[in-house]
């Protein structure tokens, strides 16, 4: 073969220098192309405590690693030569439009992770065309996220509290604010055991102690957001000065049960939806009891360790249920793949609260934005490659759940 020397102008289409970008944000969030970038992002960005807050679970784990994994045990089974030039990726979701198949969900102490906290997630949701769940465990008050997702879908989330009057008006609150939804949270009688956070010593609002000091060193922004913005409380509460354990064991109430829950279907105006169902016998309860839609969800892995995992129950409630109810599911979602299986199986919407977080961590208002920007480009992109052209076409037959675990066969001597 011959050789010579290029000629420039040979070499000039070849040299293309990007355009520097002197926004550090910006720069950050354009080179994160997944939910694990910005996870990585966050845990750099925040301190040990808010981010293990986050990422953290129950005792060592094992129902969030169970739930992740269990996205990843799935084999897809794309159809060829479909014209998927034009892809559909809303519907229809408890009485009101969606854009994307998936809301964001309702999460406590959101500002301690990144002080825009709510009131990032609400405006996002709302330029998305996605639900915003605000949690009774909220930093934002209910009139304000209204104000700042003032033409979008709210949901509110509520915990029974031993004080039901309490409970009670934070629900006329939402309602009066144009909530649409509510969903009531039933798998929490009790707080977990969130051991990364006892570690930690977390406390609401953080302590200044010599290890939170030295862990500052390094995440300066972080502090000074932190100090110079409005103080971290709870909006729907009374201050309170104490670990968040100590909050939620002296606020949640174990004596809730189904009649408690008829009570507060009766009393909200708009969609009421059960959040925590982790057995079909519960699904079918609390459906017979007419309530609007299910989440199949075990908190994110932060109350019950070793729960079943969401996504392994829901072929089978959507088979017996999904006539009768809408089913959401959240727990372990890391991709827009895993809310398309979702979808897939039986799932009418899915529910992101870590994947959430994790972008609010990494960039605030505009990490939120981009967290749900890469989950919408997988969900489009898994579409097309599944050569569907919208969500009702997904069936069971493109998934197909892969055995990892599975029950030990039980004698009958074993069931005595």
């Amino acid at each position: 073969m011959k050789r010579q020397l290029p000629k420039p102008r040979d070499l000039a289409p070849l040299l293309r220098f990007k355009k520097p970008r002197f926004d550090p944000i910006g720069r950050r969030l354009d080179a994160a192309l997944t939910i694990e970038d910005l996870r990585r992002i966050a845990q750099r960005r925040a301190p040990r405590a808010a981010f293990d807050y986050t990422d953290g679970a129950a005792e060592v784990e094992i129902s969030l690693d169970r739930a992740r994994q269990a996205f990843l045990d799935i084999e897809f089974h794309p159809a060829i030569l479909r014209d998927v030039s034009k892809v559909s990726t809303g519907w229809d979701v408890l009485g009101g439009p969606v854009s994307l198949p998936f809301g964001i969900a309702p999460t406590g102490f959101t500002r301690m992770m990144q002080t825009e906290g709510e009131y990032a997630g609400a405006r996002v949701a709302g330029r998305a065309g996605i639900p915003f769940s605000l949690s009774t465990m909220g930093t934002a008050s209910i009139e304000d996220v209204a104000a700042a997702n003032p033409h979008g879908r709210n949901w509110f989330q509520l915990y029974m509290w031993k004080d039901r009057e309490r409970s009670m008006a934070l629900v006329e609150r939402a309602a009066a604010a144009g909530f649409d939804t509510l969903l009531v949270t039933v798998d929490v009688p009790v707080a977990g055991a969130r051991l990364r956070d006892t570690r930690n010593g977390m406390s609401i609002p953080p302590a200044l102690t010599p290890a939170t000091v030295l862990d500052a060193l390094p995440r300066p922004r972080w502090w000074i957001d932190f100090l110079t913005t409005e103080p971290l409380a709870f909006a729907s509460l009374d201050r309170w000065s104490g670990t968040v354990a100590e909050l939620l064991d002296s606020m949640f109430d174990p004596t809730v049960n189904f009649e408690d829950l008829a009570w507060i279907r009766d009393q909200w105006p708009g969609k009421v939806v059960v959040k925590g169902i982790q057995t079909l016998a519960d699904a079918r309860a609390v459906v017979e009891l007419g309530v609007d839609g299910i989440v199949l969800s075990n908190h994110g892995g932060r109350q019950l360790d070793r729960a079943p995992v969401p996504f392994h129950l829901l072929p089978e409630v959507a088979r017996e249920l999904g006539g009768d109810t809408e089913i959401v599911l959240d727990t372990g979602i890391m991709s827009g793949a895993d809310i398309v299986a979702s979808i897939a199986l039986g799932a009418r919407f899915t529910l992101i609260g870590r994947a959430y977080l994790y972008g609010l961590m990494a960039g605030g208002e505009a990490g939120v934005n981009r967290a749900v920007d890469i989950l919408a480009g997988q969900v489009e992109r898994t579409m097309r490659l599944l050569g569907v052209t919208c969500l009702e076409e997904l069936t069971p037959r493109h998934v197909t759940q892969l055995t990892r675990l599975a029950p030990r066969p039980v004698a009958d001597q074993d069931r005595r």
